[in-house]
């Protein structure tokens, strides 16, 4: 049984709501042991200033306050919980010395490192999928992916790999690993070289694919090359989605071979068993 959720959102970040507190509760009623913070943190996002949140463009993380908040939190609840520091890092080719900066000055336990933003569009808005067939679409994002994390590597997890399907026209209704081997395989083998975990990101279920991000077959591709550090979450935003469809991806990881999971304490990974 997993007893960690290490993708999580609270009201830090712009897009949630879920007070940190709320979400601990959760966790403790979840009988959780572990639960990791990563609010999100995108430099240079294409926001809408109509979208602008207490002042700060969208995904803009006041990183000083959320440290404050969490150090109380860590505080009130020793002994009944362990809480850690992360953060979701927004990918960008060009953000790479910022990004080195970034996770330099900062004592996370975590880093996600995501790709939310490619030619300076995120596919959540329909507006990206637009004057392109879905093909061209998916082969853009998976050819910026593997730019961002050949640019900066300093993260410990990739984020939701195929995170566009979630979005696309047909979601993952054509979509299949086979179909874009060619763009997945480099990024899974930069990965497993720089020792970069896969993330499997349970929303997927939630999003209606039937399964996580990345898929099943991209996840065997990932233990077939060699691949073997996995971390699990469920990007929860809600209440509601904390350690949601972890049994289901348990189950689905065993199938693949996969026999721990990661969880990272001071940037290092901990082995925990499966099954």
């Amino acid at each position: 049984m997993i007893r960690s959720d290490i993708h999580t959102h609270t009201s830090y970040s712009s897009d949630c709501d879920t007070p940190m507190e709320a979400l601990i509760e959760e966790a403790i009623r979840h009988r959780l042991d572990i639960l990791c913070f990563t609010e999100h943190m995108d430099m240079d996002y294409p926001s809408d200033p109509a979208k602008e949140t207490d002042g700060r463009p969208e995904f803009l993380l006041d990183t000083d306050s959320y440290r404050e908040g969490f150090l109380k939190m860590k505080e009130k609840y020793e002994g009944k919980i362990t809480l850690l520091f992360g953060v979701e890092l927004g990918l960008q080719p060009h953000l790479a010395a910022w990004s080195e900066d970034y996770a330099a000055n900062h004592d996370f336990d975590f880093i996600i490192g995501s790709v939310h933003t490619i030619g300076h569009m995120d596919p959540y808005y329909p507006s990206f999928f637009e004057g392109r067939s879905e093909k061209e679409a998916y082969v853009s994002y998976f050819e910026e992916a593997l730019l961002d994390i050949r640019s900066f590597s300093g993260f410990n997890t990739l984020g939701h790999l195929d995170y566009v399907v979630r979005y696309g026209p047909n979601r993952n209704r054509y979509f299949s690993y086979r179909e874009y081997a060619d763009y997945i395989d480099p990024i899974l083998e930069h990965i497993i070289q720089k020792d970069i975990a896969l993330e499997v990101n349970s929303a997927g279920y939630r999003k209606g694919l039937g399964g996580p991000n990345p898929c099943r077959d991209i996840i065997l591709r990932y233990k077939e090359m060699g691949g073997e550090l996995v971390t699990v979450g469920s990007d929860a935003h809600t209440l509601q989605s904390l350690c949601s469809d972890f049994g289901r991806v348990e189950e689905l990881l065993l199938e693949c071979g996969i026999k721990y999971h990661a969880v990272f304490i001071g940037r290092r990974p901990r082995l925990y068993p499966l099954g």
